[in-house]
């Protein structure tokens, strides 16, 4: 069932839900790994209850645990237990995405864990990772967002706080689980040594501060929100067409020149108050008054066509369905078409990680039901 892959031969028995730990084992699964998923019985996995549905199957539990396998297992009971066991004593690593001290007192803490694997792997992803003052705290993605600064730096300067569009905490959190438990893999391909993988959503977040870290720490500034345009390069932002918007990135001295005659303006290259990055950044809205009255006079496809004939970063805004309709997403294979039994037919994000070497493949396997491998895994383990 698992993808081909580097990660082939690889098994994951996975206990989280929702998101961050899901969006890190759909990941490994999408790299070559065997994912089993550990649910509890009657309700699964929370994802599974969470709109929209289709045929009464949630496609957001669908998006996130294609190509995986289900067993319930009531890790309370000596039988929910004694799989469970077998199952370890089979895995590469375990993930999940508990509150920590959960697992502790289910009595598959890390410390017995290893003690009784001393090969497998322990991932954890949780809001505040496993120390500090707030390591007990329960924390979604939207908490996260709020706490770890990103918020503070999106959106328009006035307005009222801004979630990022998509769960940018739980994928993070995601990502950076999948990065260090493929480092795990390696350091005990290498050594024989299982380690403890511990990521904090919260962790994540200001790590993806990016340089609003360095501009506060450098300046004192509080970093605030820009809108649609970069705190440090200029002109780098959103700009009004006469029909609708348009992105400009222009990165260097070179562009902005390039731009300039583009827009049949070069008098803004001569200019001595846009000649360098710094200048510009500094007139940034002086500049954009400028671009603007020659962006407003036609439309935006006509100046994506002539910026991009001048070698100019350049391109509209498209909204979701625009976006998976470009034609380089097709090219990419980017989006997937899994058929779900329960569902029909879906079409869902692909693989942004290519390998050469391993094949890409246009279809997926869909998201399991509930429980839906119990009989296949129990006869695997010898039950």
């Amino acid at each position: 069932m698992a993808q081909p892959g580097p990660l082939a031969g690889i098994t994951i028995v996975d206990l989280s839900r929702i998101l961050a730990g899901p969006y890190c084992t759909l990941l490994l699964a999408e790299l070559g790994a065997r994912v089993i998923k550990v649910e509890p019985p009657g309700q699964g996995d929370d994802a599974r209850h969470y709109g929209p549905f289709k045929n009464g199957k949630s496609t957001y539990f669908a998006s996130v645990n294609r190509g995986k396998q289900s067993i319930a297992l009531d890790l309370k009971s000596a039988a929910g237990r004694d799989t469970f066991e077998r199952l370890l004593d089979k895995a590469d690593a375990v993930v999940e995405n508990f509150r920590p001290g959960t697992m502790e007192k289910l009595g598959y803490g890390w410390e017995s864990l290893h003690a009784k694997y001393p090969r497998l792997i322990y991932a954890a992803a949780s809001g505040f990772g496993h120390s500090g003052p707030y390591s007990h705290y329960p924390a979604y993605d939207m908490v996260v967002q709020g706490l770890g600064g990103i918020m503070s730096i999106t959106g328009h300067p006035g307005m009222p706080p801004t979630r990022i569009g998509t769960s940018i905490g739980d994928l993070a959190g995601g990502l950076y689980t999948a990065v260090a438990l493929n480092a795990a893999l390696l350091h005990r391909e290498r050594t024989g040594d299982a380690t403890k993988v511990d990521v904090a959503l919260f962790d994540c977040q200001l790590a993806l501060l990016e340089n609003a870290i360095m501009r506060y720490t450098a300046t004192g500034e509080i970093p605030g929100p820009m809108g649609a345009r970069h705190p440090s390069i200029t002109p780098f932002e959103a700009f009004h067409t006469a029909d609708g918007h348009l992105i400009i990135a222009a990165g260097n001295d070179g562009l902005f020149v390039k731009l300039a005659h583009a827009l049949d303006r070069a008098d803004l290259a001569d200019n001595p108050l846009f000649k360098t990055n710094d200048l510009r950044n500094r007139h940034q809205e002086a500049l954009r008054t400028e671009i603007e009255g020659v962006l407003g006079t036609a439309g935006t496809e006509h100046w994506i066509g002539a910026l991009e004939a001048a070698g100019i970063p350049c391109g509209a805004i498209n909204n979701v369905a625009q976006a998976i309709a470009h034609p380089q997403a097709a090219a990419r294979n980017m989006v997937i078409s899994v058929d779900d039994p329960v569902t029909g037919p879906l079409k869902l994000a692909g693989n942004p990680m290519k390998l050469s070497g391993f094949p890409d493949p246009s279809t997926r396997p869909a998201a399991p039901g509930l429980d839906a491998d119990r009989d296949a895994i129990l006869r695997e383990l010898g039950l």
